[in-house]
């Protein structure tokens, strides 16, 4: 049998060294993608600074100007400003060269979920710095200077001003990613649109608790960034819901992505399950005679017939000539949960069954993973 290792083998998993290597290589692109745009923008640094101070300038007294307080600070300071500018520009160069390095180890079901957010990520966090330039920094700028006590001259220093600009941009960028942020917690399970919605009150004190720390002591910055946060959190919220519908649909399970878990007790061996009976038994689902879309639980008899039916040459799983008790009996705890997952795939159950074959990726031995992954990639091209 070939070893799990051998690079002519596509499902093979690669030793641990070539990674960090493939990992150095594309950090050494990103680093030359952002110099190349240094390059480029830094003879429009003084430009671009004077665009950033716009709203500043545009909110002090007459005749007043800023100023550098220091001797490097005319040429540091644009030049920090190009750098950063470069690094904002080539965000989606750089976010492309993390997803190539991720992408192989995701499966397609995985990859048609994370462009999405990869590409949506990208926008919102560039929304976020337009809002700030365009809606916040006015408001905020002209509130500090209509509140400048009497014999004050309002003359901001270059790189001070740089440094606040800078935080209120990553402020703002991060904070329209909370619906981001939101579909990623429900997609991989750790909670659910209900449970968010209830925490709801929590939220919105916790945004307004971010947003007087992240925004200056004034109430004006600290709304404009607190409402836009819970307004996101909201959209995160319907969003999440949609995506749960969507899955349910692919899968025919409940939005939890689980059986429920309140169970009946198991029927005795040869007993007709009731007819209203649509809890599931050890975590197995099996169609309602004579019903389009119920379910009632399996006996232990049913589930020996069903896992016997199920065709082991498909997916590349040796089967003895005669399946008996006391063979079935002796099989451990991974080969059953990959015989559950072709039962699950027979029914349809998709998602239930992907579960499934994670717990064999993370549990099984080599030719375990391997079958585990032969299992996935045929349910990605079914």
């Amino acid at each position: 049998m070939p070893s799990a290792m051998q690079p002519d083998d596509p499902g093979a998993e690669q030793p641990f060294i070539s990674h960090l290597v493939e990992l150095r290589d594309r950090m050494i692109r990103m680093l030359i993608a952002v110099g190349v745009v240094v390059l480029l923008v830094f003879p429009f640094a003084n430009g671009l600074y004077s665009y950033v101070a716009a709203p500043l300038l545009a909110q002090l007294p007459e005749g007043n100007t800023m100023i550098a307080t220091q001797v490097a600070s005319p040429f540091l300071t644009p030049f920090k400003l190009a750098l950063v500018a470069a690094v904002f520009l080539a965000m989606p160069y750089l976010l492309y060269q993390v997803w190539a390095f991720v992408a192989p180890g995701l499966y397609q079901h995985e990859k048609r979920l994370a462009v999405p957010l990869l590409v949506s990520s990208i926008l919102l966090f560039y929304v976020g710095m337009a809002f700030a330039y365009f809606v916040v920094f006015p408001l905020v700028f002209g509130f500090m200077a209509g509140t400048t006590p009497a014999g004050v001259e309002m003359m901001t220093d270059i790189s001070a001003y740089l440094d606040f600009v800078l935080t209120l941009f990553f402020a703002f960028g991060l904070a329209f990613e909370i619906p981001i942020a939101t579909i990623l917690l429900v997609a991989i399970g750790a909670v659910t649109p209900e449970a968010l919605a209830r925490k709801r009150p929590y939220v919105i004190v916790g945004v307004f608790v971010v947003g007087m720390l992240l925004t200056p002591p004034d109430v004006i910055s600290q709304t404009l960034l607190a409402v836009p946060m819970w307004l996101l959190f909201e959209l995160g919220i319907v969003a999440s819901r949609i995506l749960l519908r969507h899955r349910e649909k692919d899968s025919g399970i409940s939005p939890a992505g689980a059986p429920t878990s309140a169970s009946p007790p198991t029927p005795k061996p040869g007993a007709t399950p009731a007819p209203n009976s649509d809890a599931p038994v050890g975590g197995e689902l099996s169609p309602r005679s004579g019903s389009e879309d119920g379910w009632h639980p399996m006996s232990d008899e049913e589930m020996e017939a069903e896992l016997d039916l199920i065709d082991a040459e498909e997916v590349e799983i040796p089967k003895p000539a005669t399946v008996t008790k006391p063979v079935a009996a002796s099989v451990n705890g991974v080969e059953e949960k990959i015989l559950r997952a072709n039962r699950l795939r027979e029914l349809d159950n998709e998602f239930a069954a992907r579960q499934v074959l994670y717990e064999v990726l993370e549990e099984g031995d080599a030719d375990q993973r391997r079958v585990a992954r032969n299992i996935l990639r045929q349910l990605d091209e079914g």
